[in-house]
Order: structure tokens, then C-alpha cells, then sequence
């Protein structure tokens, strides 16, 4: 079979889940990754044929798009920050609004490290405390792209502690010398381990309303876990308590935390943390205008 009439047939049959062209990105990284092909294979050797041992693994991948399920799940695997995770049902699909609080907290982060060069050796290492860690993709970046932080991220679910333990950044953490994050168990909820203190705080806890169900994706809905991902409508901001719990026992005076919201809570959110006594408690906004992140500092 040609790959050019695979990519026709696959775009067709994922027309009901996604736009054209979105279906056509999610076939042209289901090639790559099962036949190792690129996205311009089809179109400069358009003769190009897919191997008849690896059709019938290529259709069943397909079959499971079909169904529904995210592309990063068949795959096994998404991109975040310019690196390669590895990710399961057991985690949530990095997405790329995280971005953008992983690059202000690579900023924060970075700017105090440097302040501490003048002291050498003496210099404690900057502490990133990584709250809901799921994957890991922000307790990684922060490690990889701040050498000489050290990072603890936290997880209620074994499952995904193992995912996120598990990265293999081994190359890039020799290449640069960085050291790998510290994976804990505890439910942000009830637990309060003996941690000691850190400078950055970040999250990105469940926040979604479960009365915002009707308006998600089949493929977020049906496959990412719901423990992850959905809070009740009576008491929504739960985890965002928890959070600001957390970081009034763990952040050193004036050190400041960030954490990602529900966009139709953002004032709401705010007043938690307000209300907790942290200052300099802002909204920040991301390219399309919404609600993205909660940052804030503690008194020093």
C-alpha cells in the first residue's frame, strides 16, 4: 500500500474527531513513529510504499485513533519544552500552555541561581518543589533547564510517579549537568511530609469543574484520568487550597509560587491565595487572552 493512500484513508476516517488538517498532523506522526517516515515523505517519493510487515501494526494504531484515543497514547509519547516524554493513561497529555508557566519559572529560577554564584560552593542549590507532577514534563524541565536546581515532584499515584521517574533524559543530564528530580508520593489533600524549604513552588492540579464535562474532547474525556483532571462543582478550588497550603509550610520567605487555574476562576483563584496571605498575587494571562496561571510570593 502507498503511504500517500494510507495518509488519504487515515485522514478520512479521523474526519468525524478533528479538522482536516489536525487529522492529517496526528496520521503523519502515527507514520513517523510506526514506519519512520516524515511529514514531506509522501510528497517528495510519493512512490513510497509502507512495508507489508508493518501495515496490519499501522491499522490498528489507526483503529485506536478512530476510537478516540489521543495520538501521545498510541505513540507512547509527547513533546514539551523541545523534549520527548514518555506518557500513559496514567498521566495528562503535557500541553503547551504549561509552557508557558514552565518558561517564567525557568526564568525565576535561573535569576537566583545566578545570584548565588558570588557565593560559591557556599551557595545552596535553588529548590523547585513540583506539585500534581503527573508526568514529570515540569519537574524535568525545571531540572534540565536550570543545572544545578534541584527539583522534588510530588504524586498521589504511583502510576504516574513511575512515568515520571522514568523519563530518560540520562544523555542530556550528563551533557549538562544537571541533577534528577526527586519523584515523592503524598496526597496534597491530607499529607504534610517532612520536605524542608524550597524557593519555587509550581502545580498544575486538577481544576476543571465536572459540569465542564459536556464541553471536552472525546479524546481528553475517554482516556486521560479523571483523577487528574476534574474537581466538584461545589467546591472547586479544593486543590488550589491545597496548593497554598502547601506553600505557606514549604516556600521560604519570599520565595513565590505559580500554578495553573481554571480560566473561568481566575479572580476566584486569586482570592485563595490572597486570603492564605501571600502578596504580589497576579493573573497572568496567556496568548489568547485567558487565564492561564496563578504566581505569588511569600512574606519574607
Amino acid at each position: 500500500m502507498l503511504l500517500a493512500d494510507f495518509i488519504k484513508e487515515g485522514v478520512s476516517s479521523l474526519a468525524f474527531l478533528y479538522p482536516e488538517n489536525e487529522a492529517r498532523n496526528i496520521v503523519l506522526m502515527l507514520c513517523e513513529k510506526f514506519i519512520g517516515t516524515r511529514s514531506y515523505t509522501h510528497i517528495v517519493e510519493p512512490l513510497t510504499e509502507v512495508p507489508g510487515q508493518r501495515l496490519k501494526p499501522l491499522r490498528d494504531a489507526l483503529d485506536r485513533l478512530v476510537k478516540g484515543e489521543p495520538i501521545q497514547y498510541v505513540t507512547g509519547e509527547a513533546f514539551f519544552y523541545g523534549r520527548r516524554f514518555n506518557v500513559s493513561p496514567s498521566v495528562l497529555i503535557p500541553r503547551p500552555e504549561t509552557e508557558l508557566l514552565c518558561r517564567e519559572a525557568v526564568s525565576q529560577a535561573t535569576r537566583l541561581t545566578r545570584m548565588r554564584l558570588p557565593f560559591g560552593k557556599n551557595a545552596g542549590p535553588v529548590r523547585v518543589l513540583d506539585l500534581c507532577t503527573g508526568s514529570g514534563c515540569i519537574a524535568w524541565t525545571l531540572a534540565l533547564s536550570v543545572p544545578g536546581c534541584r527539583v522534588t515532584g510530588v504524586d498521589i499515584s504511583e502510576d504516574a510517579l513511575n512515568v515520571a521517574s522514568g523519563q530518560d533524559f540520562t544523555a542530556e543530564l550528563k551533557s549538562v549537568q544537571a541533577s534528577r528530580p526527586d519523584f515523592v508520593k503524598a496526597d496534597i489533600l491530607n499529607d504534610s511530609p517532612d520536605f524542608g524549604k524550597f524557593d519555587i513552588v509550581l502545580s498544575n492540579p486538577p481544576y476543571i469543574m465536572e459540569s465542564e464535562k459536556m464541553d471536552m474532547r472525546l479524546n481528553v474525556l475517554g482516556y486521560e484520568p479523571h483523577m487528574a483532571l476534574f474537581v466538584p462543582d461545589d467546591d472547586p478550588l479544593v486543590f488550589h487550597r491545597a496548593v497554598a497550603g502547601w506553600s505557606l509550610r514549604y516556600l521560604l520567605p519570599g520565595g513565590m509560587g505559580m500554578t495553573e487555574i481554571n480560566e473561568n476562576l481566575g479572580p476566584e483563584t486569586r482570592d485563595v491565595f490572597r486570603e492564605a496571605g501571600f502578596r504580589e498575587v497576579s493573573i497572568v494571562k496567556d496568548l489568547n487572552d485567558r487565564s492561564r496561571f496563578i504566581t505569588y510570593r511569600k512574606v519574607g
